[in-house]
């Protein structure tokens, strides 16, 4: 009866903090509040990346946008340390990391899941080596294996050309337009990740209606690219669950002895949101 439910994600909404328009047709506490929230959002930010050209940072920073609501995965780490780049103002090495660390990806997905593959005739393009350069050829693989989204390889498309005509190969124009072609770079593989390895979102693999919260639904739980990267970012958990937070972060508290029986996705969803709603009580 249980789902495997999302919990382990990485994001940074500060960015929508400081894009927050204040209506002047708000209560005053309301707009007093917002305000406040800024300011901190603010000062915090500066405390981080220096006060040294802070307006420019904060500019860089909110251009940016938050960062994706991802699982965590082999990108994180590195998504975090190109924004910075980017905030201070070292918009080449953002384009770079951000163009390296598309590739990255796409050599981390293609040699821990081609295994599972063997039996594609795609394997045979991809099984000798342990690091591919050749994106189309990566793009390719991965797409026909079922693990890139069509909206991901698009994207990655977008990215490799961003790579070849800007980053990697010379072109006078990066001297001077080095920020805007950063900044595009960076929003690109943002999408990638968010569309990829999204905590949240309308993924196929995810069961819908389930109102704010995210579990994988039961077609694709044995899927390489779910059971691999997916699962060991979530907890399987019965529909009588709640969360509750810890120092530790969230622990799942799931107390009712459930029938081991198999029910639909459908039928788990009703139980989820009938036991929230109070509908159902023990």
């Amino acid at each position: 009866m249980k789902r495997y439910r999302v919990l382990n994600i990485d994001f940074d909404s500060r960015a929508a903090i400081l894009k927050i328009a204040i209506d002047e047709s708000w209560e005053e506490n309301v707009k007093a509040q917002h305000r406040r929230n800024k300011q901190q959002t603010e000062d915090l930010l500066l405390r981080e990346f220096g006060a040294l050209n802070g307006k420019d940072k904060l500019k860089n920073f909110c251009d940016i946008g938050s960062a994706p609501f991802s699982i965590l995965a082999f990108h994180n780490k590195f998504l975090r340390q190109i924004r910075r780049s980017f905030v201070i103002g070292s918009y080449y090495p953002a384009l770079t990391g951000a163009c390296s660390l598309g590739e990255r990806i796409l050599n981390h997905l293609i040699v821990n899941l081609r295994n599972d593959f063997k039996h594609t005739k795609e394997y045979k393009r991809v099984y000798r080596k342990n690091s591919f350069d050749d994106w189309l050829l990566a793009i390719s693989v991965l797409s026909s294996w079922g693990i890139l989204l069509p909206k991901v390889a698009d994207n990655y498309k977008r990215l490799s050309d961003i790579r070849n005509r800007k980053a990697i190969h010379f072109d006078p124009e990066t001297d001077t337009n080095d920020r805007d072609i950063a900044l595009e770079a960076i929003k690109v593989l943002s999408d990638i990740i968010q569309e990829q390895f999204g905590a949240l979102g309308t993924q196929p693999w995810f069961i819908e209606n389930t109102k704010g919260s995210f579990y994988i639904n039961k077609e694709y739980e044995k899927h390489p690219f779910i059971k691999k990267i997916y699962i060991p970012n979530c907890a399987l958990v019965g529909p009588y669950h709640r969360l509750e937070m810890t120092p530790g972060g969230w622990a799942v508290i799931d107390l009712h002895v459930y029938e081991e029986k198999d029910i639909t996705d459908e039928e788990y969803v009703k139980l989820l949101n009938d036991f929230r709603e109070g509908k159902i009580s023990f």
